[in-house]
């Protein structure tokens, strides 16, 4: 059995090493990458279907990684690995899982036995293991009204990418009401609605906030952002505004 950890920090990688090897006799061989971009390319040479998973690294971030080794590889089982429980991290990972694979969240905080269980259950047992902080995000954020709707998300990050009304609704193939209409739930849900926003004296951007709030309550974070921004120059391009080669 092979095993790739993927972490850029070069202590914690050291300490994935021994709960491998203590967790798993059945391995052999421990492949190590630094980053992301070094994860896809160990995965693919290697053909390693069993993946331990940062998620906060650069160049390449987790939630990219695993999306190119499960798109390569949809059987590979990956255990994400990290300091955050952030919905942000939540929803990027639901999108990109394929149908039936076993994965895990694991924070780094969880003791050494239950990354050991951990280990054990996703690539001995098939299973999915998820922290219960992170299950509690993943509940929250599947309902309608105590969380957010995929598509009131989509517009979420789009205004934190700083794009206009009209340009979302281009973007999302919606009506310029419908984006308002998406927007005005936004605010209410996020605590930041002030029925007199077109006041000159009102306190703040609402926009703005909404970004703000979001960011404080975990709902966007660096790599949901930087994955939005990829994803951004990508339509951008098809749309005939991005980069001319």
């Amino acid at each position: 059995m092979k095993v790739l950890i993927v972490e850029d920090d070069p202590l914690h990688r050291a300490y994935l090493g021994e709960a491998v090897r203590g967790a798993l006799p059945e391995c052999n061989t421990v492949l190590e990458a630094a980053d992301g971009l070094a994860g896809e390319r160990l995965a693919r040479e290697h053909i390693s279907d069993r993946v331990v998973m940062d998620l906060q690294m650069s160049p390449r971030n987790g939630i990219e990684a695993a999306r190119t080794i499960w798109r390569e590889r949809p059987d590979t089982r990956i255990l994400f690995w990290s300091n955050y429980a952030d919905e942000a991290n939540v929803r990027g990972i639901s999108r990109i899982v394929p149908p039936g694979a076993a994965y895990g969240y694991v924070l780094k905080s969880a003791s050494d036995e239950r990354l050991r269980l951990a280990l054990r259950s996703v690539f001995i047992e098939d299973q999915c293991v998820i922290d219960r902080e992170v299950r509690g995000l993943q509940q929250k954020s599947a309902g309608a009204v105590s969380g957010f709707t995929d598509s009131e998300y989509e517009v979420l990050i789009d205004i934190a990418l700083g794009l206009t009304d009209r340009t979302i609704a281009r973007r999302r193939n919606l009506s310029l009401r419908s984006v308002q209409n998406r927007l005005q739930q936004l605010y209410e849900k996020l605590g930041v609605y002030q029925p007199n926003d077109g006041d000159p004296e009102a306190r703040f951007n609402l926009r703005s906030r909404a970004v703000t709030v979001s960011l404080l309550r975990k709902l966007v974070n660096h790599t949901a952002l930087e994955r939005a921004e990829m994803d951004l120059a990508r339509w951008l391009e098809r749309d005939g505004h991005g980069p001319k080669p």
